[in-house]
């Protein structure tokens, strides 16, 4: 038994040319809606009390700048007259002066407040996610200062090159409804311990 094939004619195959470019766009469109859906029902972010500060943030990001950022809780803060992220371990001199800061970008700003509080911002155009910052804050410091992805930066890669290479496993996936994981104040610590 032989089959009656229809033989291909022009119009036969622009139609079917047509209706597989319509089904590909379809698939496609769909494959487009399902990962920007996932890409917006999470984000990629640094765990503050997981982060090693490690310096992986500035040199493994696809992008130029780091979409990494150092953050400053200020409810956290002592306004230390010295402060460890912004002076070396051993500051020549107590004094703002680029052979004393500990950033290599100059991106922390320090600003008297009176005797013998300081207090001390980031310049995030300048800052490169290094990281030094925050490890001098949190092993000589109170841990005040410590690295976040900034959302308005960020790509959400699928795969974030800088959580491949995190070796503390910092990098998690949040809720895009709350996408900064924030160091709280002190006195909320204490009270959520008291309350354990």
């Amino acid at each position: 038994m032989t089959e009656n094939k229809e033989p291909v004619t022009r119009r036969h195959f622009l139609r079917d040319s047509i209706w597989g470019t319509c089904l590909a766009g379809l698939g496609g469109l769909t494959g487009f809606v399902v990962h920007k859906h996932r890409k917006t029902g999470t984000l990629w972010q640094i765990d503050p009390y997981t982060c090693i500060a490690c310096g992986n943030c500035a040199t493994y990001c696809v992008l130029d700048k780091s979409a990494v950022k150092c953050t400053h809780a200020f409810s956290v803060c002592g306004y230390c007259r010295i402060c460890f992220g912004f002076f070396g371990p051993e500051p020549l001199d107590i004094t703002e002066g680029a052979e004393n800061q500990v950033c290599p970008t100059g991106a922390i700003k320090r600003r008297f407040v009176e005797e013998p509080y300081y207090e001390y911002t980031i310049d995030e155009s300048l800052c490169n996610g290094c990281g030094k910052c925050v490890k001098g804050c949190n092993t000589f410091g109170n841990g005040s200062l410590f690295l976040q992805v900034r959302h308005d930066r960020c790509l959400n890669c699928n795969e974030c090159s800088i959580a491949a290479a995190c070796p503390s496993g910092a990098y998690k996936r949040v809720p895009a409804e709350t996408p900064y994981l924030l160091k709280p104040a002190l006195s909320e610590v204490e009270g959520r311990a008291g309350h354990v």
